[in-house]
C-alpha cells in the first residue's frame, strides 16, 4: 500500500517509534515522513521529546481518518509483548519492506 491516495491526498496511518530506552510511542497521522521528522527533532510529542532519540518500528496505512483513530486505540490498549509481535507482522509496512529487500 502506498503513502497516496488515488486523488493525490496523504493516506493516514498509524505508527510506532521505538525510543532510547526501547519503549514504545504509538500515533497516528496524515504525512508520516513530516510527523516522524517533528517527533526526531524535539518538535513532536511530550513522550517523546523526553526519550530522544526515536526510530520508526511500525507503519499501517489506513484508508481514511476515523479507522486510523481507531487502530490506535487498539494498539495503544495492547500488551507489550502483543505489540512485540505486531512489530514482526504481516501488516508492518516497514517490516514488509525490509523483508522484501533481503
Amino acid at each position: 500500500m502506498t503513502d497516496t491516495k488515488k486523488d493525490g491526498t496523504k493516506r493516514p496511518c498509524v505508527y510506532m517509534l521505538r525510543c532510547k530506552d526501547g519503549s514504545l510511542y504509538t500515533g497516528w497521522t496524515n504525512d508520516f515522513e513530516k510527523r516522524l521528522a517533528a517527533h526526531q527533532s524535539g518538535k513532536g510529542a511530550k513522550y517523546t521529546r523526553s526519550h530522544l532519540p526515536v526510530e520508526p518500528a511500525y507503519l499501517e496505512y489506513l484508508p481514511d481518518k476515523i479507522t486510523a483513530t481507531r487502530r490506535e486505540a487498539e494498539i495503544k490498549k495492547l500488551r507489550p509483548e502483543l505489540k512485540r509481535k505486531l512489530l514482526r507482522s504481516a501488516s508492518n509496512e516497514l517490516y514488509s519492506k525490509n523483508e522484501k529487500a533481503t
